[in-house]
């Protein structure tokens, strides 16, 4: 389809990939503030205090460099849904419902669309496909792994979300640690997840700066615009300045960053 199916694609994807790490942000955020509840500390005072955290993270741009992130991302979560399901089995052999009481089909299609949203979301890097193809040594067995990794996937999904329903019926929340008891082992799931998460929001972002970057790279409209910045300079001239110029322009860039930090923190609890 040519430029059109380019941009259309890279638009999708740009779309997607924003709505899962916004996704991210609240899920850490909300568990967060279920464990440190009574310290003072909102749901949006969370996810403020994340995105300075994210925003390094993302700063590292190389999928190799974040394979220890995303490594030690999966031993987090795989622990978590470990012991969600251990709670959840505790449950339903503890013979606390009965199966007469779960639905196996829903009598209102409202709760349909959300339904096909969350299963979409389930597969949220799938913008990933490309990025991690081309960083692949033998790309041949590609195809293969992907069919592999979609089909394990998908069965850890069913497994989890039938042994949660199966365990809260009705009651389950949509964040499925909010109906583990408070204790301990809950705490610590909750930490491990939201470690996890915080971890993945790098390669969640991955695609996002591909896009954004590249077509940023190729406007001249902002290289007209963005010529006398701050950064720009130090990235142009830095070899070249004085210690005195290079002080100047990094107060002007942490000043700016400062302000831009405080405006928005101040947007946020205002909202």
């Amino acid at each position: 389809m040519g430029n059109t199916g380019r941009y259309l694609t890279e638009f999708l994807i740009f779309i997607s990939q924003c709505g899962g790490a916004v996704a991210y942000l609240v899920f850490i955020g909300q568990n967060l503030s279920s464990v440190f509840k009574g310290h003072g500390l909102s749901l949006s005072s969370f996810i403020f205090l994340l995105v300075p955290i994210e925003i390094a993270l993302s700063w590292i741009h190389s999928l190799s460099s974040l394979a220890p992130f995303s490594i030690f991302a999966d031993i987090c979560n795989v622990l978590a849904m470990a012991v969600v399901l251990k709670e959840d089995l505790d449950k339903v052999i503890s013979g606390e419902f009965r199966f007469g009481d779960r639905k196996a089909i829903t009598s209102s299609i409202g709760g349909l669309p959300f339904a096909a949203g969350m299963a979409v979301f389930c597969f949220e890097g799938f913008g990933m496909t490309l990025s991690l193809e081309a960083s692949m040594k033998e790309r041949g067995g590609f195809a293969s792994l992907l069919a592999k990794a979609f089909s394990g996937i998908t069965l850890l999904y069913v497994l989890f979300g039938f042994s949660g329903y199966m365990a809260y019926g009705d009651e389950t929340k949509d964040i499925i640690t909010l109906n583990l008891p408070n204790n301990w082992s809950t705490i610590a799931v909750q930490v491990g997840l939201c470690l996890g998460l915080a971890f993945t929001f790098p390669i969640m972002a991955h695609p996002i700066h591909e896009i954004v970057e590249g077509k940023l790279r190729n406007s001249e409209w902002l290289r007209k615009v963005c010529y006398k910045d701050a950064a720009f300079h130090l990235e142009l001239f830095g070899s070249s300045l004085r210690f005195w110029e290079k002080a100047l322009d990094y107060i002007f860039l942490i000043g700016g960053l400062l302000f831009a930090a405080h405006g928005t923190y101040n947007s946020i609890i205002g909202f």
